[in-house]
């Protein structure tokens, strides 16, 4: 099983190796690392600016059974990119199962992957869903078709835990949560917007 996971300078560590912690544990999984151009990369800022490779340039990697597309301030710069876009679009066709975390739905939405499908993305974004033809839902994981779409960052994982079930049995993505011990136990109740003040709000770094 061939998983592509597309990367690019600026995007949110998280958001690819996260639900890729999962979906490289699923039977016979290939991962491959594409980008625009294979090659060095480097995450944003708020990810500490890790450094990664992208072993594969877009040409490569013409067919994968699993698309996962990140988010990050990165997605900006990419939506409007031709070449990126039409590459997620041809791929889409023959996918199995086509993903996104965060703002990696904005990437799917201007590849026209999401017109008419309901898919959700960062809070801070979902307002431009709209804007590619896709019914915005607020929730955490959407599944519409063979396109399943997380909320923001650490929601991939539960993204990429839905997909391995739905893929290798309940048991088997429940293996996988027990082996990456996914239990999760947060010291605050303060991860979706409906939860916090305004002041938590306000000391969040601006887009």
């Amino acid at each position: 099983m061939e998983i592509a996971v597309l990367v690019f300078d600026d995007l949110t560590m998280l958001d690819a190796a996260g639900p890729l912690e999962v979906l490289a544990r699923l039977p016979d999984a290939k991962v491959k690392i594409v980008a625009k151009d294979k090659g060095p990369l480097r995450a944003h800022k708020v990810s500490g600016g890790i450094g990664l490779i992208a072993d594969h340039a877009l040409s490569d990697v013409p067919s994968p059974d699993i698309l996962l597309v990140p988010g990050g301030f990165g997605t900006r710069e990419l939506a409007g990119d031709g070449t990126v876009t039409g590459w997620i679009g041809e791929v889409h066709r023959n996918t199995m199962w086509t993903a996104s975390v965060c703002t990696g739905a904005l990437l799917l939405g201007a590849a026209g992957v999401l017109v008419g499908l309901k898919a959700t993305t960062h809070w801070r974004a979902m307002d431009r869903l709209a804007g590619y033809g896709a019914i915005p839902t607020k929730e955490r994981v959407v599944i519409d078709g063979k396109v399943i779409t997380g909320a923001g960052v650490s929601a991939g994982i539960d993204m990429a835990l839905r997909l391995a079930s739905m893929i290798a049995g309940d048991d088997y993505a429940q293996a996988i949560q027990l082996q990456i011990e996914y239990d999760p136990a947060p010291p605050f109740d303060a991860g979706h917007v409906d939860k916090v003040s305004q002041k938590v709000r306000d000391l969040l770094i601006p887009v």
